[in-house]
């Protein structure tokens, strides 16, 4: 006769095998939700810490998406992009580069490099002057084996690397005077000069002038100053001759575009470089130091060549008197098409007030 095995309906606890399933499940749901009210608790912690902190934060997750930015953060970003809400791929992927935002992914999914990682953003925009970020990504809980939201903070080197750049050139500058110091504030008012026909040329929307943008005009607003530079290497006998150079003189003299292009060819922005070669070439092309014509010669320098021309008529020099505003904007108005960039003499005759006003703000104290 065969012996059936009776199984037990209850197990030593009193509970059905069903009952005893459910319960272990039930305990492992509570520890679930105790560890994401644990992490919530930790994250809300953290946002708080840093919302009013004056260094730039944001929490990803393991998807890339941003969960949190606090205001130093968004106030960064103002008027480039929007991050709420937002994958962080999609918002940086153009400032870090795609092959950088693989590499954080491959660091948050895999965790490479301990699930840290560093680099740079470069971000631009044509109404904004460009910002230059460090960035550093870590994991919110470090100790964790596999972290699923992760921190990012932004270091703004702009100004000071900006800073640091223009330090040594502004040295060059400081050199370059004391061969030509009868030159006043010639070099702070063609910066102004050249920035403010800029920042015109800019909002007129004409297509002639889409190379302007925010960063155009805030080296402009700085590189023009350095447009004779190169006279650091012209003989002082030539520099501060009295009476008129002979040919050969002008021919020495002449070489100050191409020394001060030189000079200038380890800066950053080519513009520096454009400005020193070119601001003595002339729209009809019997300029020097290469007869460039028309929209051959770079746009900074046409514009750096009126604001040049403006003050050498304006200022007194040892060898001549100064010119009223009137004769100087009639002048300038009298070369266009011929030494001039015909159509931004026009839009200098717009703001040529302003051009005015900058002279008389900057005007040179001579003490006798």
């Amino acid at each position: 006769m065969t012996t059936v095995k009776k199984i037990p309906l209850t197990e030593p606890s009193g509970k059905s095998p069903s009952q005893s399933l459910l319960s272990q499940a039930a305990t492992k749901l509570e520890v679930k939700s105790e560890k994401k009210q644990q992490d919530r608790t930790l994250f809300s912690a953290l946002a708080n810490l840093y919302v009013n902190c004056t260094f730039p934060v944001l929490f990803i997750d393991r998807d890339m998406k941003i969960l949190f930015a606090n205001i130093a953060c968004r106030d960064l970003f103002i008027g480039f992009f929007d991050i709420s809400g937002k994958y962080f791929a999609d918002v940086f992927g153009k400032a870090i580069g795609i092959e950088e935002i693989k590499t954080i992914r491959n660091t948050i999914t895999n965790g490479y490099n301990g699930y840290f990682w560093k680099g740079e953003a470069f971000i631009k925009s044509k109404t904004m002057v460009s910002t230059q970020i460090k960035v550093y990504l870590s994991p919110i809980e470090p100790q964790v084996k596999e972290p699923k939201e992760f921190v990012v903070l932004f270091d703004d080197v702009t100004e000071e690397n900006k800073r640091l750049t223009r330090a040594t050139f502004i040295s060059l500058l400081e050199a370059s005077k004391l061969k030509d110091n009868d030159t006043g504030n010639h070099i702070v008012r063609v910066n102004l000069f050249s920035k403010r026909l800029a920042e015109e040329l800019f909002c007129t929307g004409n297509k002639k002038y889409n190379l302007i943008d925010a960063d155009f005009i805030d080296n402009i607003g700085f590189l023009a100053s350095m447009h004779d530079v190169g006279k650091i290497g012209t003989p002082d006998d030539i520099l501060n001759k009295e009476g008129p150079l002979s040919d050969w003189e002008w021919g020495v003299m002449r070489e100050h575009t191409k020394n001060g292009a030189f000079i200038l060819s380890t800066y950053p922005n080519p513009m520096a470089k454009d400005i020193a070669l070119s601001h003595h070439e002339k729209w009809d092309g019997t300029g020097y130091p290469f007869q460039l014509a028309g929209e051959m010669i770079p746009l900074s320098s046409r514009i750096v060549t009126i604001a040049d021309v403006y003050d050498a008529l304006r200022m007194e020099r040892s060898y001549k008197n100064a010119m009223n505003h009137e004769y100087a904007v009639s002048k300038l108005q009298e070369g266009s098409g011929t030494q001039f960039d015909p159509h931004i003499i026009d839009v200098f005759t717009t703001i040529q007030d302003d051009f005015k006003k900058i002279f008389n703000d900057n005007i040179d104290v001579r003490f006798s």
